[in-house]
């Protein structure tokens, strides 16, 4: 497999994505507990679109490395891994993704023990951390896509 362009749409819809479950996220009751956990229908949808969120980050990541770099990765710790070996994150951003990687796999394997309270504190005090690693994603595309 040989590198190739990234391709532009791809990019833009999985932002777009990325920032369109954020924004449902924020839109739901995350900043107090107390109203959080009166519905249990807030917990599910939270669980959906971080889910939703993290998978689009990750396929972002596995674009770049599949078209730039001719890395056809799969696992979420992998793509982290290879973001971070290509130079596209710094170290410290790519532990964040790698983390983040973990916690998007126990959200599917592990979904039973998941808890409200885990994912309003993660809503309520995370969600920067995603847009800080999709916006360097962003910028590296647009500093690197025409070389």
């Amino acid at each position: 497999m040989t590198g190739g362009e990234i391709n532009q749409r791809v990019i833009i819809q999985r932002a777009s994505w990325i920032k369109e479950m954020l924004e449902s996220l924020r839109d739901l009751p995350i900043q107090n507990l107390e109203d959080f956990i009166q519905s249990r229908h807030n917990a599910a949808a939270a669980e959906s679109y971080l889910r939703r969120a993290l998978e689009a980050l990750f396929d972002l990541g596995r674009h770049i490395l599949a078209k730039r770099f001719a890395q056809p990765v799969t696992g979420y710790k992998e793509i982290a891994l290879g973001l971070i070996k290509n130079n596209v994150l710094p170290k410290k951003e790519g532990d964040l993704m790698r983390k983040v990687a973990g916690y998007r796999n126990r959200m599917v394997h592990y979904y039973q023990e998941i808890t409200p309270e885990e994912l309003q504190d993660i809503c309520a005090h995370h969600l920067n951390e995603l847009e800080l690693l999709m916006n360097n994603l962003l910028e590296w595309v647009k500093r690197h896509n025409k070389e």
